[in-house]
């Protein structure tokens, strides 16, 4: 009888039955969060590979070396090309013309 008492009046306890598990919510969420971010930390210590790292070193694109390739680019001749929609086969779609494209292919 006791424990049925005892039972019935933590589960009618607002405190015990929301504060609680908010507060562990609240507290394991910290340590969960604090885990997640130290991987990040983690990742930065990781060494490459130095024979990847030439690779990689070689190959760098800068901003401006992209730029100089488009600087006398021309933009007036451009064709704006619709992708194709999930239900429309994307090779038959490219050269159609616009009066097919706007049918529906099953």
């Amino acid at each position: 009888m006791f424990a049925h008492a005892v039972m019935r009046a933590l589960r009618k306890n607002k405190t015990l039955r929301y504060g609680v598990p908010m507060l562990l919510l609240i507290v394991g969420g910290s340590f969960g969060l604090r885990e997640f971010s130290q991987i990040r930390y983690d990742a930065v210590k990781i060494k490459i590979d130095p024979e990847l790292e030439k690779k990689l070193k070689m190959n760098k694109v800068s901003l401006e070396s992209e730029y100089e390739k488009i600087k006398d680019s021309t933009f007036e001749d451009w064709k704006n090309i619709r992708g194709p929609r999930p239900w429309e086969d994307p090779d038959l779609l490219q050269g159609q013309n616009p009066e097919i494209r706007n049918t529906k292919t099953t």
